[in-house]
């Protein structure tokens, strides 16, 4: 309770923390001399303290302020620990405020620093009257207002952190050196310390490591289903496995590496892979997970499922071939009811039983049309009285219909009567005007083979040198690239082989060549998603779309492409011929939706150069990609870009050796009843 104090250097802001470890903190001494006290704060803490006794403490408490008020100075009563403190206390200590001349108290906490600076500044008012009275604020009012700016200063302080803070790489030391200067970090460093904002750091960081590692685990599931269906395929290897044994199994394969990487250490997501940016293979340990079971369960499924779906079209292809009631020419409508049942209609939409009953019956009218063709001229004798001019009378028809009207092969054709009558008339003609055309064989006549044979055999010495550069031993062979997402190549790809031989042959012009399909779904950076390989080499590519996310798809996968072969002296896929197509969704009629689609696929087109399809000109509808002539016609410009390809390198090769003598080759050709390829070439080479 002195009032004058006599100092030698001694420390001020002295706590108890400082005991024993003065050099610790910072040092600053009181002045010397005489030091004289203004004022006092009196301070009661209102918390419950381990074996002490509140009423005892008012006691020592009210003995000190009789003390104090012996020097006539201010007082202020300050409550301490109010974020601990007792309601009783607290009552009683405002009780006995009131009885010693209506003292001012002050509720405070430092822990939370509640009411600190109100604390001293009520004390400096009742020493300087001419400052203006101080509104003492009660605990809990200050404690919302304290934390209402908290959390205003936590709340710029974690943007700051936001916009500076981009990698989960960053360390505090770095950051906070960038952030010192900025008032958001500054005013929450004032009122929580530099350890919450540190810590508020750490939390940031974590999130943006915990959002990469999510980001990259859902790139590396996406591609699982890639992987298993590239690695496992075949349903009879892998269907009585569990994923732990399918594990072993993937390892065994020889393409296993190309997909998937063993790491040294895991987890994979506590490992340093997760920022090997360039490592887009699977960490083999994510196998282990039950979101990659569950896709593997997946896949066995799908495999499953899609057995099931073929079983499903050969049993109504048999099904077809066996029911007395599927007759040439009898609409699907009509034979619905005889062949479909609940099964049918579980496994498969029913447009796709209408395309295999669609080539069913394309199939038996062919055959029926042939077998009536071999009834004709079994009955030649029919068309013998006919005029030259080959029209018969309806009465002539008649009978013609009368006398074949009882056989099978006539009555076959019941549903077809319109070609019938075309055959009868087509037959009538070939009787009376015998030529290649005109033969109901056609194109397998005889004499047109034989005028194909000859043609292809013998060349005329004009024509020699056009034939030696066009030809190709490559050039009955088709290969194409079907790019499209979600399912669209592979689709498409299934629709192209339907039309196919089996042997993957197809007819162009009454030629058959040779069809390669490689439709890629994927990344094609990737060696699986590849355009070209060692054995494949596209000559043209079909992009598909039904969607802006399928058209951006492409682009970028084109654009990759272009770019893998910049620089290179084979460089093909710049110039490879692309065909652009717009593919509706199942059920989407919205014109608008469509509208857009096909403007936005022109523009592409034209960006990159290649033909592109809407499904008004290529005659799809709704459900569909791309019927059998728009394919004919797509296939048959790739030949010829093929062709003309061919015709440029082997022009380009030939003037590379315009400096050859031509005495030489003039003294050859002259006359010369052999190959003149055999002979020019093995001295060209040497010129």
């Amino acid at each position: 309770a002195a009032t004058k104090l006599a100092s030698a250097e001694k420390l001020m802001y002295f706590c108890t923390d400082q005991l024993g470890l003065e050099q610790d903190f910072e040092q600053k001494q009181m002045p010397d001399g005489k030091l004289l006290v203004d004022g006092f704060l009196l301070c009661i803490d209102v918390s419950r303290g381990m074996n002490r006794n509140f009423d005892d403490q008012l006691k020592f408490v009210s003995n000190l302020y009789n003390q104090l008020a012996k020097t006539k100075k201010p007082i202020v009563v300050v409550l301490t620990k109010c974020d601990e403190g007792v309601e009783r206390y607290i009552r009683d200590a405002h009780t006995f405020a009131l009885s010693k001349k209506n003292l001012q108290v002050v509720e405070t906490s430092a822990r939370s620093n509640v009411n600190i600076d109100l604390a001293f500044s009520t004390l400096v008012q009742l020493l300087d009257k001419s400052r203006g009275k101080t509104k003492i604020i009660p605990y809990f009012e200050a404690l919302k207002q304290q934390s209402q700016q908290i959390a205003a200063a936590k709340d710029k302080y974690e943007w700051l952190v936001s916009r500076i803070v981009k990698n989960h790489n960053e360390t505090w030391l770095n950051v906070s050196r960038k952030m010192q200067s900025s008032p958001e970090y500054q005013d929450y460093v004032y009122l929580e310390g530099t350890q919450k904002a540190k810590k508020l750091f750490l939390q940031h960081v974590h999130r943006l490591k915990q959002e990469h590692i999510e980001r990259r685990r859902k790139m590396y599931l996406a591609m699982l289903p890639q992987a298993l269906e590239a690695l496992i395929p075949d349903l009879d290897e892998i269907d009585h496995l569990s994923c732990v044994k399918a594990e072993k199994l993937l390892e065994t394969k020889p393409d296993f590496l190309k997909w998937f990487v063993v790491l040294e250490e895991t987890p994979w997501d506590a490992t340093g892979h997760i920022d090997n940016m360039e490592n887009e293979r699977i960490p083999f340990d994510l196998m282990e997970t039950q979101p990659a079971e569950q896709l593997y369960e997946a896949h066995l499924e799908k495999l499953r499922n899609e057995r099931k779906r073929a079983e499903m079209r050969r049993a109504f292809k048999e099904n077809l071939e066996t029911s007395p009631f599927i007759t040439p020419g009898k609409p699907w409508e009509e034979a619905r009811s005889f062949i479909m049942n609940e099964d049918f209609y579980m496994w498969l939409e029913e447009s796709v039983y209408m395309d295999i009953y669609s080539k069913h019956q394309k199939q038996i009218i062919e055959k029926a049309k042939e077998e009536f063709q071999e009834l004709l001229l079994e009955y030649s004798e029919l068309f013998y009285e006919l005029e030259l001019d080959a029209k018969p009378s309806k009465e002539k028809m008649g009978v013609i219909q009368d006398v074949l009207g009882e056989e099978q092969r006539f009555k076959a054709l019941q549903k077809l009567q319109a070609e019938r009558d075309a055959l009868i008339l087509k037959h009538i003609h070939f009787v009376y005007h015998p030529t290649k055309e005109t033969c109901p064989s056609c194109p397998v006549c005889i004499d047109s083979k034989i005028e194909h044979l000859i043609n292809s055999r013998f060349i005329r010495p004009s024509e020699r040198n056009q034939k030696n550069l066009l030809s190709d031993s490559n050039i009955d062979r088709i290969n194409l690239v079907i790019l499209g997402k979600d399912g669209l190549a592979r689709e498409l790809a299934n629709e192209i082989r339907a039309l196919c031989t089996n042997d993957d042959k197809y007819v162009i012009e009454g030629k058959m060549y040779e069809l390669s399909l490689r439709p890629i779904e994927g990344n094609v950076r990737l060696p699986v998603n590849s355009f070209q390989t060692p054995t494949f080499q596209p000559h043209g590519c079909l992009c598909l779309y039904n969607s802006k996310e399928s058209l951006s798809y492409v682009v970028e996968s084109i654009e990759k492409s272009r770019e893998s072969t910049i620089g290179r002296r084979d460089n093909h896929l710049a110039h490879l011929p692309l065909t652009l197509i717009l593919v509706n969704k199942r059920g989407d009629t919205s014109g608008e939706t469509l509208h857009s689609l096909i403007q936005q696929g022109q523009q592409i087109a034209s960006k990159l150069q290649c033909v592109f399809l809407d499904p008004a000109s290529a005659g799809i509808g709704y459900g569909r990609n791309i019927n059998e002539k728009q394919i004919s016609q797509v296939l048959k410009g790739l030949l010829d870009s093929k062709r003309n390809l061919n015709l440029v390198s082997s022009t380009s090769s030939i003037k590379d050796l315009a400096d050859v003598d031509l005495r030489i080759v003039m003294c050859l050709m002259c006359g010369d009843p052999f190959n003149a390829d055999d002979i020019l070439l093995p001295i060209l080479q040497s010129q």
